[in-house]
């Protein structure tokens, strides 16, 4: 993989901790800003509903920019809200630049997608996703355990001052080493690529992505209470139960991107079958530790292995809108990672138990793979047969 792929990992790294940060911090947050715990949550759904609203709208602002332009912009606008931030001390303004940073953040992953597949031979998008995407994964390894730990230690401003400060070697990696500095190839005109988005393969892509990663998301938000509630382990535990998840995650990516690219079909359909089923028995065996910690290892792996994959297929079926399909890709990523949790919040209301959003988690995979084999019989992801894994072109 070049360099500068991994350089662009770096920056999603930073990005992603400051999106899934804020599980540990919003009690701090709401006593310092003098706010009620709901409303300082709303900081999480500010971000999600930014980054669904902001990939497709950042990836077509930027269209007219040279890539690397268009991404240290969007880099630089994040390092510079998460200053703000720390600094604040009104609620008011805190929301504000979860939105703004929200924006950034997803025109920032919206022209990395498109920037690392035209990094890479024309076969290579999926590793080329994989790896970028192992920016999102080590933030759930490191970055999200390291912001609870400082806003444990040094109070919550502390962990946006690390984000910020993170953002600092990306800026500087990013404008030396991602070819582009001046006037990239013009893309085609913004309604032709809006056209090209109307692809029934790439609609299917979209809409598989956004269910997998509703999975994931819908029960990994309430892993904390799942494992101390149901799984009888101390609080001290948890932060080594979402390290778990995250280093399953990591290793998902990476194993799933050597597979992506040839055989598609396969591992969503293989990979989904085995995520559906890991997910029922982490409803029905959640109450027994050890299992549910190798069970949650492996359904990392699994999640983002799946997840990925799906990504780098968005990038197959839109060769037609090489500006707009990373943000669309982003987008439904985002769209799942806002409707999980809110599922999965809507059945713990009702009373069903933490064991509940793992259970909708198995259903979003079973409809994910339903329309998956479907779509393989009429070869909608590409042939599975180790030969010609890369989809075939509209």
């Amino acid at each position: 993989m070049p360099f500068a792929l991994l350089l662009l990992g770096l920056a999603v790294f930073a990005q992603g901790t400051s999106e899934f940060m804020l599980s540990g911090l919003v009690p701090d947050i709401a006593r310092d800003l003098r706010v009620t715990v709901p409303a300082a949550g709303a900081l999480t759904s500010a971000f999600a509903v930014g980054m669904v609203v902001g990939a497709p709208l950042m990836a077509a602002l930027g269209r007219r920019w040279s890539r690397r332009g268009a991404l240290l912009g969007f880099l630089l606008v994040f390092l510079a809200v998460h200053v703000v931030g720390a600094v604040t001390d009104r609620f008011e303004v805190l929301l504000a630049t979860r939105v703004v940073g929200a924006l950034a953040n997803a025109g920032f992953l919206a022209v990395a997608l498109v920037t690392a597949a035209g990094l890479v031979a024309p076969g290579a998008k999926g590793r080329a996703t994989a790896t970028l995407l192992g920016g999102v994964t080590l933030a759930c390894v490191v970055g999200v355990p390291a912001g609870a730990l400082l806003g444990q230690v040094w109070g919550w401003r502390s962990a946006f001052w690390a984000v910020a400060l993170l953002s600092v070697p990306a800026v500087i990696a990013v404008a030396r080493s991602v070819p582009g500095g001046a006037a990239d190839a013009t893309p085609p005109p913004l309604v032709d690529e809006v056209r090209s988005l109307r692809s029934p393969r790439l609609l299917l892509a979209l809409l598989l992505g956004a269910l997998v990663n509703g999975a994931t998301f819908c029960t990994f938000t309430y892993l904390a209470p799942l494992a101390t509630e149901v799984g009888g382990l101390d609080d001290a535990w948890v932060p080594g139960v979402l390290a778990l998840f995250g280093a399953g995650s990591f290793v998902g990516v990476n194993v799933g991107g050597r597979f992506a690219d040839r055989s598609p079909a396969s591992v969503v359909t293989a990979g989904g079958a085995a995520l559906g089923a890991g997910w029922c028995v982490l409803a029905l065996g959640a109450g027994h530790p050890v299992l549910l910690l190798g069970l949650v290892c492996v359904l990392g792996a699994l999640s983002f292995g799946v997840g990925s994959t799906l990504i780098s297929q968005v990038l197959y079926a839109a060769p037609d809108a090489p500006t707009l399909a990373g943000g669309f890709a982003t987008a439904a990523f985002n769209v799942g990672a806002a409707l999980g949790p809110w599922a999965g919040g809507l059945a713990i209301g009702a009373g069903y138990g933490y064991r509940s959003p793992a259970w909708i988690s198995a259903g979003l995979v079973v409809c994910a793979l339903a329309l998956t084999v479907a779509a393989s019989a009429r070869g909608a992801l590409g042939r599975a047969d180790g030969t010609a894994g890369v989809p075939r072109r509209p």
